[in-house]
């Protein structure tokens, strides 16, 4: 079965208009969220803990699921999917953000990082996918973009899209080329602001986190700059990290729930060999070398949930401000607003906070999945972590 994780279908699954269509002791759960189940963090979220608390940015995935059992190549079984972030939404195509970029480790893949550096923006969206469908993922931007006469209705030259990627093999079909161009076209179309769905989704459907099940998470903060209101929002596809680094809260969770790691079978069981993607937004008035400044502090809140960063870890950031609407502008002086780097500190810290809690956040959400060759991955088992808090003093009832 193919599953598309259109606007519909997220409302539906964030229970926002199933809400809205069954009697109310029919209404299905809230799929809780690490705060819901006491683990503490630092700083204050905005109103949905998400990325898209940046006005104007909006996230949409499509989800691939079918098949099980034994891998047949062009088959399945298939975990796969690809997630879309849009600065400013569909005006992303034609307005492009400043934006900056870090490798932490660089065994993976972001294209279009070398004219980020170059130019200094973004223009249009941030994708993310498995490893082996980066390709077919650009591509589909650039037509996605050709087809609704981007950036104008005069004709389009040329693009370089950025798009993400991690390795989703150990569940996926990964050498089927599943994802097609109408998956990204569809993740595109499907974008809204409000809840992001979190854990088996999109590009994230197929991924692995310190050997639980892992996927996409996000997490915001907001604070004030001389009495100004800014927010950070942060989206993370995480597939790193092994079992027995996994911090939580500063507890070492990871050694004390160890029981069906993922990988244990295979070979390169004691050898890390996942990535993470982590996107940051913000609307404080940032430029390029200040967002490059913002991309490398996800490596810090990425060292709280206890990364090492690994030799076959792909670790990737990049940072956009949402501020200075047509700075891009090629036809005229354009009037800039840029915070002082001496007023950069709420910022920073607010980048490692949302990035800490986003890794949790994905790794709450998702849940158990088997995929080829009936290789399982279990879920992050939420009662256990709530006694582990408790044991160390951590949980907040």
């Amino acid at each position: 079965m193919r599953h598309f994780s259109c606007k519909f279908a997220l409302l539906l699954c964030t229970g926002l208009l199933a809400a809205s269509l069954l009697p109310a002791q029919d209404k299905p759960a809230a799929k809780p969220r690490a705060r819901d189940l006491g683990v503490p963090f630092d700083g204050t979220p905005g109103p949905l803990n998400a990325i898209t608390d940046v006005s104007g940015v909006t996230v949409g995935d499509t989800t691939l699921i079918s098949g099980e059992g034994k891998l047949q190549i062009g088959k399945g079984p298939v975990r796969t999917g690809v997630t879309a972030i849009l600065p400013r939404g569909k005006a992303s195509m034609s307005d492009p953000v400043f934006a900056g970029w870090w490798s932490l480790n660089g065994n993976g893949e972001m294209t279009g990082t070398t004219w980020v550096e170059e130019s200094g923006f973004l223009e249009g969206p941030v994708m993310i996918t498995n490893t082996h469908s980066v390709g077919v993922v650009r591509d589909a931007v650039i037509r996605w973009r050709v087809n609704h006469g981007q950036p104008d209705p005069t004709g389009y030259w040329w693009s370089l899209p950025v798009v993400a990627e991690t390795w989703d093999g150990w569940l996926n079909d990964i050498n089927g080329f599943h994802v097609k161009a109408e998956d990204a076209f569809q993740a595109i179309d499907s974008a809204h602001g409000g809840p992001v769905e979190e854990g088996n989704v999109g590009g994230g459907t197929g991924m692995i986190c310190n050997e639980f099940k892992g996927g996409i998470g996000t997490s915001s903060r907001r604070f004030e700059i001389k009495g100004a209101s800014y927010t950070v929002g942060v989206l993370v596809q995480c597939n790193y990290g092994r079992r027995k680094n996994l911090l939580i809260a500063g507890v070492p969770v990871g050694r004390e729930i160890a029981q069906d790691p993922a990988y244990a079978s295979a070979s390169f069981g004691e050898v890390e060999r996942g990535s993470i993607i982590v996107v940051v937004a913000t609307d404080v008035p940032l430029v390029a070398h200040q967002l490059k400044r913002l991309a490398r502090r996800v490596s810090l809140g990425l060292g709280r949930d206890g990364s090492t960063s690994g030799n076959g870890s792909g670790d990737i950031f990049i940072a956009f401000s949402t501020a200075n609407p047509g700075a891009a502008a090629a036809d005229h002086l354009v009037d800039l607003k840029m915070l002082p780097n001496d007023l950069m500190e709420s910022v920073f810290a607010s980048t490692v906070q949302a990035t800490e809690e986003a890794v949790i956040n994905a790794m709450v959400a998702a849940e158990t999945m088997s995929g080829i060759e009936n290789h399982k991955v279990i879920a992050l088992p939420h009662n256990e972590l709530r006694e582990v808090l408790k044991k160390y003093s951590r949980l907040v009832e």
